[in-house]
């Protein structure tokens, strides 16, 4: 895979800091980080009661050039405590289909393998990985939190579809030629979350110890509860509960460009394929590539965003990894995102 370019370099783990395997190595923040700001913006967020602006924040990590230098927590929570992912889970699926590219067991630019779409006749058998990962399928989705009646995420997640996510995604028609319009829905990842079990050829518990054995337990994350319906699919739209260390080590393994430890976890140009810009609305606020948002803290940074307020930030021009949990609701949302491009800037 080729870099785009307007993608920065991916820094290296510098020699003299441990990779947090075991343990996060903790530092003081340098001499050229704005401290005073930063610690006045956390005052901000972890106010109490929480500011109406941003609602509350639950946990919050800056992991700089390897090593946390800035770690918080909500009242009655601490590093142990686990946080839900929401669509963070989708960064996640993109990891573990980058285990199946790296294994030769999936081609994300051949037709996904979807049973419900083989029919000769049907247009959606045309329909490629690539265009899932990149929200570019065309299919039909209504990606609303709040209002159940036109919602399919809340009907898939919640309602008729809660047993068998996957399958109900792939039922939907075509609202669009494949690879033509961009429209954000969690349907898509959960078609893509069966897709990696078809591939793999396991599901529920035998898939859950793949996840452990190939992409968690090689990078030390050991709290994370990924979630899984009915039919054995992890629910890669949503369901991946961990700690907010365990997600600042995600978020490591992405910035070290998918290796750790001299061991390569995905695929060399994975996490390139992961930050490459996917066209997207004008009125999109934000870039997207592959199951990655892009550019919410600058020119070059990539991140893992869930629903209200869930957040794993990477900055590669500093070496920052910013990681946000919390309780923000929809019109707090844009708030949030600049509190954390503010954060961004105590660093540079």
């Amino acid at each position: 895979m080729t870099r785009h370019p307007s993608l920065p370099g991916l820094p290296a783990q510098p020699e003299s800091t441990p990779w947090p395997t075991v343990d996060w190595p903790v530092a003081p923040l340098a001499d050229t980080v704005d401290a005073a700001r930063l610690n006045g913006l956390l005052d901000l967020a972890f106010s109490d009661p929480a500011p109406d602006i941003m609602g509350e924040t639950h946990a919050f990590l800056a992991a700089h050039k390897g090593r946390i230098v800035s770690e918080r927590y909500w009242r009655g929570l601490s590093a142990d405590s686990t946080f839900p992912s929401w669509s963070e889970a989708k960064s996640i699926t993109h990891a573990l289909i980058g285990i199946l590219v790296r294994d030769g067991r999936i081609d994300v630019h051949a037709p996904a393998n979807v049973p419900e779409w083989q029919g000769e006749d049907d247009p959606r058998r045309h329909i490629t990985l690539d265009q899932l990962l990149r929200m570019s399928s065309g299919l039909k989705f209504a990606e609303d939190y709040v209002n159940a009646g036109v919602s399919d995420v809340i009907e898939m997640l919640f309602g008729a579809g809660k047993d068998d996510v996957a399958g109900f995604a792939a039922n939907f028609p075509l609202a669009h030629a494949p690879g033509t319009a961009w429209s954000y829905a969690s349907g898509t990842s959960n078609i893509v979350a069966r897709c990696a079990a078809i591939a793999l050829g396991a599901t529920g518990d035998a898939f859950r110890s793949w996840m452990f054995d190939e992409l968690f337990h090689p990078i030390g994350i050991q709290s994370a509860q990924p979630k899984f319906d009915a039919q054995g699919t992890f629910i890669g739209s949503s369901f991946c509960y961990a700690t907010a260390r365990d997600f600042a080590r995600f978020g490591l393994l992405y910035m070290r460009d998918g290796a750790w430890e001299g061991q390569r976890i995905l695929p060399e140009g994975w996490v390139d394929y992961a930050r490459t810009p996917t066209a997207t609305p004008p009125g999109e606020p934000l870039g997207y590539g592959a199951h990655w948002w892009l550019g919410m803290c600058g020119l070059g940074s990539f991140s893992a965003n869930g629903y209200q307020g869930q957040y794993t930030v990477l900055v590669p021009e500093l070496d920052l990894i910013l990681v946000r949990h919390g309780n923000s609701m929809d019109e707090q949302g844009d708030e949030v995102r600049r509190w954390l491009a503010r954060v961004a800037d105590c660093f540079r």
